[in-house]
């Protein structure tokens, strides 16, 4: 598979010029000389076949010799909201959530939430979707949102069809009847906990305003591991 590089401007025909990480990546690590061939993407949905024209110290010159819309993202609008974990554990999950085709994330403010990221680590959450996607040949990426405190969180997303709330102690029974559903709706919202778990009071909120309360089965799960599971479930049931 040729080499895939993100322009941070957009693309178009002529040249483009790299700097920062994927010039540094271009030069010393790849040690491209000129004449080399990679494909470039924007996060348009656009990929771009293009060829090295001039290496500087720090930028990497291109010309963009053709591009094709390709589409890699799931038929249903995928929204995680989540109280991020600590750590590399927040850089794991934002990298399996571009994997798996997650459209945004929402790091959420909740009563017991352990990580409140600050917009600097928020940045480098960003720049993780992009190696991310890369990676994975997504040519648009997902969004890391503003944080939002659980209440407006609640309030704002009243319109959406399909909202799932990943909850230990539901009683409705397993995710998959209410991830298969979702599989065939426009957007789905599904929220995962701190690692206390949602208060009394915030799932009463969200029971309140129409969201399905789900149970991912009997084990206590890390935050990463409930988002990534519950996330799973529904993508294959969109992608089937």
């Amino acid at each position: 598979m040729t080499d895939r590089y993100f322009a941070d401007v957009p693309i178009s025909e002529g040249k483009v010029v790299l700097g920062g990480p994927e010039a540094h990546h271009l030069i010393h690590v790849m040690r491209v000389r000129p004449g080399s061939q990679v494909v470039l993407f924007d996060g348009s949905g656009t990929e771009f076949a293009a060829r090295v024209e001039r290496i500087g110290r720090a930028d990497v010159e291109l010309a963009v010799l053709a591009g094709k819309e390709v589409d890699r993202e799931l038929p249903v609008d995928v929204s995680l909201g989540v109280a991020l974990p600590k750590g590399d554990r927040q850089r794991w999950l934002v990298e399996k959530a571009v994997e798996l085709g997650v459209r945004r994330i929402v790091p959420l403010r909740t009563a017991r939430s352990v990580s409140q990221p600050a917009e600097q680590a928020l940045d480098r959450l960003r720049r993780t979707v992009i190696e991310a996607s890369k990676q994975c040949g997504r040519n648009r990426l997902m969004e890391i949102a503003r944080p939002r405190g659980w209440a407006d969180f609640v309030a704002e997303t009243k319109a959406t069809p399909c909202r799932l709330l990943a909850h230990p102690r539901s009683r409705r029974g397993t995710a998959e009847p209410w991830t298969s559903a979702a599989g065939s709706t426009s957007h789905v919202l599904l929220a995962v906990g701190p690692e206390g778990g949602f208060t009394a009071e915030e799932v009463s909120l969200a029971a309140a305003a129409g969201w399905q309360l789900i149970s991912l089965g009997p084990r206590i799960l890390h935050v990463e591991t409930a988002a990534v599971l519950l996330v799973a479930m529904v993508t294959q049931a969109a992608d089937d």
